[in-house]
């Protein structure tokens, strides 16, 4: 993996330059990684729970019964994490229209 200074605003004589323009764009670049970061976390959490719910012996290959139950165990993970995310979304909506 290459790192391009450029990126983030770093002049030919190796300093940073851009000012606010530069701080922006890291900023941008964190948030990203930080986002990817907490999707990462959140396959984990998925595995870990849905792992421990529905897998009662590894083997080489999962039974229809393990593997329908990993399935629902996922869905129902993503569907209530996004309702949960979604009624924060509203909460911070009326929060800032107050």
């Amino acid at each position: 993996m290459s790192f391009d200074s450029s990126a983030f605003g770093a002049n030919s004589a190796g300093g940073v330059g851009g000012g606010a323009g530069a701080d922006a764009e890291l900023q941008e670049f964190l948030a990203m990684e930080s986002q990817k970061a907490k999707f990462q976390a959140q396959i984990h959490q998925f595995t870990d729970v849905c792992w421990d719910k529905c897998v009662d012996k590894a083997g080489a290959k999962l039974d229809s019964k393990t593997e329908t139950c990993l399935t629902n165990c996922v869905e129902r993970f993503i569907d209530t994490t996004f309702t949960v995310t979604q009624r924060f979304q509203q909460l911070l909506e009326r929060q800032q229209a107050m």
